[in-house]
């Protein structure tokens, strides 16, 4: 198969461009920086686009199998109204580009990257896929990112929106910031601790979409996170434990707000989010809990 991934280059791109590659798929990598030693794979282009502006880059798409779109400025810092808007530009704007170059009429599958932000701020509430999108800024988001998405199906292709916990593995994201603070005897829960946390090991959000790309009856959102729900307090103590460390630190609320503003308030957040329809399909999760997955990613 020929897969076109934008931001392809980054944490997930990079390893999942790694993965298509071992199943001998053909790879064309967006993004703005290159892949890790994958100019030298035959079966791996990397290009350097701009996907919020259109451009040669969507001549691309004229002859492809599948579209992976990942693309999106990360959410990881203090947002101010410039920043909000990048936010949201960087993930409408590339799929309405990419939506746009797809050609009418062959068997395609768009699987586009969401968040599990849509549901908003949710207590305790069990969040599967038929729940409605929050009212704040990252649902919002999600909300207009899902609907640019599912504008494909006009023109046949089969879509499916997936809604990402966050993604832990080695070498970034999430962990990459918690683990230091653990180590050096600062880290702990972020508030009072009982904030539902959507999460899902890296591997498992690999093959989740090699799932999609393969089953050919699976379409709409998925909510792509574990099974086993943890509340944000149970995640630091299962990092703790694994790196032999207390987690007594705790990052108080009116802290994390006055610090990072509107960006706090969605960490402190709670959404307890099921992957009702992936279960369904049959998916099995190889780190469906914590636990086993914090020690793959940690453990020594």
């Amino acid at each position: 198969m020929k897969i076109f991934i934008t931001g392809g280059t980054g944490f997930i791109g990079s390893q999942l461009s790694d993965s298509l590659l071992q199943k001998e798929h053909f790879v064309i990598a967006a993004g703005g920086s290159p892949v890790k030693g994958g100019s030298r794979h035959p079966n791996l282009r990397c290009i350097s686009a701009d996907t919020t502006k259109k451009g040669i880059w969507q001549q691309e798409l004229k002859d492809i199998d599948a579209v992976i779109n990942l693309a999106g400025r990360s959410i990881f810092k203090r947002w101010d109204e410039k920043y909000k808007k990048t936010i949201y530009e960087s993930r409408i704007l590339t799929t309405r580009n990419l939506v746009e170059a797809l050609p009418s009429g062959r068997e395609i599958t768009l699987c586009s990257t969401s968040a599990a932000g849509y549901y908003g701020n949710r207590g305790d509430d069990i969040l599967t896929e038929n729940e409605p999108p929050g009212s704040d800024f990252l649902a919002a988001v999600c909300r207009d990112w899902e609907e640019e998405a599912f504008k494909a199906g006009e023109k046949g292709v089969r879509v499916v929106t997936a809604r990402f916990g966050v993604v832990l593995g080695k070498g970034g994201g999430a962990l990459e910031k918690m683990i230091p603070a653990i180590r050096f005897f600062a880290g702990g829960p972020v508030g009072n601790g009982r904030q539902w946390f959507p999460w899902i090991h890296i591997e498992d959000l690999i093959s989740a979409i090699w799932f999609v790309i393969d089953n050919k009856s699976v379409s709409g959102p998925l909510n792509f996170t574990a099974p086993g729900s943890v509340r944000n307090k149970d995640l630091v103590k299962a990092l703790a434990s694994v790196l032999h460390r207390p987690s007594f630190m705790p990052a108080p609320a009116f802290l994390i707000r006055i610090i990072l503003g509107e960006f706090g308030s969605s960490i402190l957040a709670s959404q307890r989010v099921i992957p009702e329809r992936l279960l369904k399909y049959g998916f099995s999760f190889r780190y469906p809990d914590i636990e086993s997955a914090v020690s793959n990613i940690v453990g020594v």
